[in-house]
Order: C-alpha cells, then structure tokens, then sequence
C-alpha cells in the first residue's frame, strides 16, 4: 500500500483521468478497501477538491470543475507527456506556438528537479511535421538519458536485442524517431520509439560520430525518401498534366506546380525510384505529356506493362 499522501496524489490522478469511477475500482487501482477511497475521497474534499459522488450499484466517485479548482496535480508520466506536448506545439505553431512557449516555461519552473533534468534532455530534440505520437513516456525519458549521457544504449526492437549509440530524438510527422549509430550493423540507423523496449543499464561511453551532412533532421529526411546523401528524392521528374494547377496543388506534396493554362500544369516531383514517380504521376488521373528524363519515360513503360499483366 502507497503512503497516504502519495495515495492521495495517485488518487487525485486518476480523478482527473477521466469523467467517473466506480468505488471498487479506485480501490483496486489502489490496492485499498473502498472504505479506505471514502476517507481519501473526504481529505481531498476538504482540501478543495470538489468530488461528487455518483450513482450506481456500487457507488463512484466524479471530479467536478469549477472555478475555485486548486491547482491540477501531475504524476511523472503525465508531467513528461505535458511537457512533450508543449514543447511540439511550440516548435509546431498552428497559431498556438508563444502560447504553447510561455506554458513550457511555466510548466518548466515547476517539474520536481527529479524531473527537470530528464526533461531538459529532450529540449534538443528535432520536431518536423504534425500528429500525435503513442510512445511511453518512460521509454522517451530512457533514450533521451542515454542521448544526453552519450551512454550506449541497449535495447529489444521486436523482441531482437541490439546496441546502438543514440545521438539525436527527432519528432518527424507524428512519430518519436531515434538516430543512432548501429553498432551491429555499423551504420547510421533510424528507430521508431514506439517500437523498442530500453534495457538497463545503458552501456559504455561513446565520443558522437559526427552526422552525415551535420543537420540530424535533414539526414532522417534524406533517409526516409531514399536518398543516401542530401535531403533530396534520389529520383526527380518533369511533366505536363492535363489539370488545371488548383487541382494539382493540394496533392503535389512537395513538388512544384506551375500553372500553363486554365487546363493544363507543368508538375516536378521527386521519389525513391523512378517507378514510384511514375504511379505517383499516374495517381492524378490525367493525361500526360513532355516527359523527362528519359528513365521517368522508361519507368512508364514498365508500370505500364504491369498494369496490362494486372489487367489480365
């Protein structure tokens, strides 16, 4: 059984989790009798909590808003969540960027010192694009030690174990990214967090390796579109689309689109290969026309001809 004022805090937790609890199940939660969450329920209220009780067979409980609500409590995942969050709306900006900068700040000032550091070492994280991400908090506190202790970090990626030198977290289109050199496969890799496990204790020291190119976020960039050097598609066309440009716009991603007429458009995309650039253009349905280069002509071809064999 937790301490009564650490139960409390617990308590209070999961008062704010979520709308109604049933009695006995705050008590299994908290590994207490419901006559015990009744005597809790009591000293929050009598600390200005305001806590319903709710109807039902077994009777529950409910924390009401209100305007005298005393300052919310955190436990540590939530603290770390919280400040992740801020920290990607405030690179992110969509209108809420200062705000989202003064509550990091605020919310800085007040992280038990426990905590404070272990966050601080996420604050060099690279954010790059939106979303949410599902990744444990605790499993973002882990790598972001090992990443500012330059400590060898072991983990299970699918249940295989491997060893890697964590250099930079990124947060790229909604999801939580690792760069690190992979010490069993002797390259720079890239590891979705939300699909490792750290393993304790971290290893040795290491000196970092200097980053390809020296911007992390531009090397993961490179990486993801198949390029082995500079932040670019290995694989870029031209052509001419039978759609008026406001109609290509929209999908063009991060190509380029120069209107020609109020029915046709002058499109220049990138891709991993030559056949992908093909379907990528394809998937515009429309005519197309003037294209370059020459291996863009040659990836048609062959895309045209699977889809005559898929065509039966």
């Amino acid at each position: 059984m937790s301490a009564p004022a650490g139960r409390l805090l617990t308590l209070l937790s999961l008062l704010q989790a979520r709308r109604d609890w049933p009695g006995q199940v705050l008590a299994d939660r908290l590994e207490v009798s419901p006559r015990t969450v009744r005597r809790d329920v009591d000293r929050l209220r009598e600390l200005g909590y305001p806590v319903a009780a709710t109807k039902g067979p077994d009777g529950g409980y409910r924390l009401d808003a209100g305007q005298d609500l005393p300052p919310l409590l955190f436990d540590d995942d939530q603290a770390v969540a919280l400040t992740v969050a801020l920290r990607v709306a405030a690179a992110e900006g969509g209108g809420v960027g200062d705000g989202a900068a003064r509550a990091l700040a605020t919310v800085g000032q007040v992280l038990p010192a426990r905590l404070r550091h272990r966050v601080e070492a996420l604050s060099g994280a690279t954010v790059a694009g939106r979303g949410g991400a599902g990744v444990d908090p605790g499993v973002l506190l882990a790598v972001g030690d090992a990443v500012r202790a330059r400590a060898v970090l072991r983990f299970d990626l699918r249940s295989a174990p491997r060893r890697a030198e964590p250099h930079h977290l990124l947060h790229r289109a909604g999801r939580w990214y690792l760069l690190a050199w992979d010490l069993d496969r002797d390259d720079w890799r890239t590891f979705r967090l939300d699909r490792i496990t750290p393993r304790v204790p971290t290893g040795p020291r290491f000196t970092p390796r200097p980053v390809p190119g020296g911007d992390p976020a531009d090397f993961v960039e490179a990486r993801f579109k198949g390029s082995a050097g500079r932040d670019a598609w290995p694989c870029t066309g031209r052509v001419v689309l039978a759609r008026p440009a406001v109609e290509v716009v929209d999908l063009a991603g991060d190509g380029t689109v120069e209107p020609l007429d109020d029915l046709s458009c002058r499109l220049v995309l990138g891709s991993w290969s030559w056949t992908a650039l093909a379907a990528a253009v394809a998937r515009f349905d429309a005519e197309v026309r003037d294209v370059s280069p020459a291996p863009l002509r040659a990836a048609f071809r062959t895309l045209a001809a699977r889809c005559r064999r898929a065509a039966g």
